[in-house]
């Protein structure tokens, strides 16, 4: 799997998960930029939602917590829900069993 591929796959499911308005052309600092306005409203609207849904993303409690007093912090949640993101594209794409040759006629018999 090519790195703009996985870029366009997390793009994708970033737009879907956060409702990002993402332009034409895809950047990994793009995304960044505005999943970290996001972050930003989130954080806003309340603690116990923001942890809510750092939960639901499998974000680490230990690397939330070690970049809270950091004064870009929206920045570092961004670039952790952005590399979990990567995290969960990139194992799907290893842990998904490829058919073999023989497979497409097992179809046929079920």
């Amino acid at each position: 799997m090519t790195s703009d591929t996985v870029l366009s796959e997390a793009a994708l499911a970033l737009q879907q998960e956060w409702g990002l308005a993402l332009p034409g052309t895809l950047s990994e600092e793009e995304i960044l930029k505005l999943l970290a306005e996001r972050v930003v409203k989130l954080t806003e609207k309340g603690a116990e939602q923001f942890y809510q849904l750092m939960y639901r993303l499998d974000i680490s409690e230990k690397k939330l917590n070690s970049v809270l007093g950091d004064d870009d912090v929206a920045e570092k949640i961004a670039r952790l829900i952005y590399d979990r993101q990567i995290q969960k594209i990139v194992s799907r794409q290893v842990n998904t069993p490829k058919p073999s040759v023989g497979d497409e006629d097992a179809d046929m018999r079920l």
